[in-house]
């Protein structure tokens, strides 16, 4: 158990985390979107170089110790884990993002800063590079969106109690007898929709398509 100090604490490292996470992948946002509208050598080549420093040494920091204080501050709270569905679902959304953030990682952007470290100021705009250059904003862009789908889960809370929730409710209140457990649409709807979207980039990952280009 944890003190109320230890628990505002928790959740306002797990705020500040979760803040600086999405701060974090603006900036690259906005380094990558440099990236593909410079005509300067030197701008797109910093460009991707910062966009590889601030992943390895901003973003997946924030990611994990957004991860890790999330998970410490449901437990340590009625809302448990796996309680209710806006938790549930904001936990794994958030597992998703941290396994696409590394994936992410070690296929494009490490590409992207190795290349172009590499390449004269000619070979920076070549066709070849176009395509990298525009999945890293399209990528980043799409984690933005993701991103924002978790904090807005965090504030709206919605659907109510899982069937765990339920039964732990029962337990709690010594009620008797099955919970009438229904999963809501929208949570089913929601499953469905981000399975698809989880199938469809590894297998895109796989394949090695989507992501412009491949390692020489």
């Amino acid at each position: 158990m944890m003190t109320p100090a230890l628990r505002k604490l928790i959740l306002t490292a797990h705020i500040t985390f979760s803040i600086g996470w999405i701060g974090a992948v603006a900036a690259f946002l906005a380094l990558s979107v440099a990236s593909v509208t410079s005509r300067n050598p030197d701008v797109v080549r910093g460009a991707c170089i910062s966009m590889d420093l601030i992943s390895r040494f901003v973003i997946i920091p924030m990611c994990f110790a957004a991860l890790a204080t999330g998970i410490i501050d449901a437990l340590s709270t009625p809302w448990g884990l796996f309680r209710y569905y806006w938790v549930v679902i904001k936990f794994g959304l958030t597992l998703i993002a941290t396994f696409l953030l590394l994936m992410h990682q070690y296929s494009v952007i490490a590409l992207a800063a190795k290349r172009v470290s590499g390449a004269t100021a000619t070979q920076l705009f070549v066709t070849d590079f176009v395509p990298l250059k525009i999945e890293l904003v399209r990528k980043s862009a799409l984690a933005i969106v993701l991103l924002l789908g978790i904090a807005t889960l965090g504030i709206y809370k919605p659907w109510g109690l899982t069937a765990y929730g339920l039964r732990k409710q029962q337990e709690r209140r010594g009620v008797e007898g099955e919970p009438d457990i229904k999963t809501p649409l929208g949570v089913k709807a929601f499953f469905a929709i981000i399975g698809v979207l989880v199938l469809v980039v590894v297998v895109l990952h796989l394949s090695g398509h989507g992501f412009g280009m491949h390692a020489h």
